[in-house]
């Protein structure tokens, strides 16, 4: 019988001709690519060793697994294809059109006789606020009596009522 033995080491002059065939078939380009890569490796290792880096790694990965627990993951990944999808979707004319608009939008809202509405609205209501908030409040059906017969109280209430039935036409009308 023959002694043989099993190894997992290629004979010397193979592996010595390997080698060979892989130096004679770099290029000088492949080298300075290899050389570039194994830079930019390092490089990317020393990056990772700097505290703040790995601080701001260690949060990322906490909030990525936050999001994995809570499926939120997902979500986001449905709310980027979305927008994926809208931004393909999109034509010039559609485009156009949410410009034209944005456009109206503003003219209509951003005139001089709009903004001059909101601030009597807002000066009205703070100034109503103050004065409910300083008027000691009087209970009882009396009071409400009382207050229901001046006049001024029966205009506001005809003035609200007539605003919410005008409101309420121009909403069924829409």
């Amino acid at each position: 019988m023959n002694d043989v033995t099993l190894s997992n080491q290629p004979p010397a002059d193979e592996l010595s001709r390997f080698t060979l065939a892989a130096r004679e078939a770099l290029t000088d380009n492949m080298v300075e690519r290899l050389v570039v890569t194994g830079a930019n490796a390092l490089e990317l290792v020393d990056r990772l060793n700097e505290e703040s880096t790995r601080a701001a790694l260690h949060a990322l990965l906490d909030r990525v697994v936050e999001l994995h627990q809570v499926g939120a993951i997902d979500t986001l990944a449905n709310v980027v294809l979305a927008l994926h999808a809208a931004r393909e979707a999109m034509t010039d004319n559609i485009v156009e059109r949410l410009f034209m608009f944005f456009e109206q939008m503003l003219n209509t809202v951003g005139n001089e006789a709009m903004g001059e509405l909101a601030q009597n609205t807002r000066l009205a209501f703070e100034a109503a606020a103050e004065e409910t908030a300083q008027a000691a409040p009087r209970g009882g059906l009396f009071a409400m009596l009382t207050m229901l017969s001046k006049p001024e109280t029966q205009r506001s209430l005809a003035f609200l009522l007539a605003f919410s039935e005008k409101l309420q036409r121009g909403i069924t009308r829409a």
